[in-house]
């Protein structure tokens, strides 16, 4: 991989799964990332696709609209025509990493503490420090 980006948003429509003709399985989900403060913030919105067998898993069942994410892998930029006749940007990201990190932001939905995860296994703590 030749650029990496990563970054943590908030799902902003539920996730699709589908089969492209070539039998190969794709999860869509767009996602918007604040940047800036105050009055000088924006949302970019980062279209994510999740390949093969990692998209066919049940991940599509936790990334509702409103779950916060970490999402990492390479970024690219595409332009289109719009049904205006202006030209538009698209922010696109093929994903090597989805990790739920938060709960749902509006109103009672899945949080990543009930989402499928591995414990970290932890060192014993000495309660024996001095300081």
């Amino acid at each position: 991989m030749s650029n990496v980006f990563s970054f943590t948003g908030t799902v902003g429509r539920d996730a699709e799964v589908r089969t492209i003709p070539s039998g190969q399985t794709v999860l869509n989900v767009t996602v918007a990332n604040n940047i800036g403060f105050g009055d000088k913030q924006t949302t970019l919105w980062i279209r994510v696709a999740l390949w093969g067998k990692r998209a066919e898993g049940k991940l599509q069942d936790y990334l509702k609209k409103g779950q916060q994410v970490f999402v990492s892998g390479e970024l690219s930029q595409r332009e289109y025509q719009a049904s205006d006749g202006t030209t538009k940007t698209s922010l696109e990201l093929n994903a090597n990493i989805v990790d739920l990190i938060g709960k749902k932001s509006e109103g009672g939905g899945v949080s990543a503490a009930s989402a499928p995860a591995t414990e970290a296994k932890s060192e014993p703590f000495d309660d024996d420090i001095p300081f």
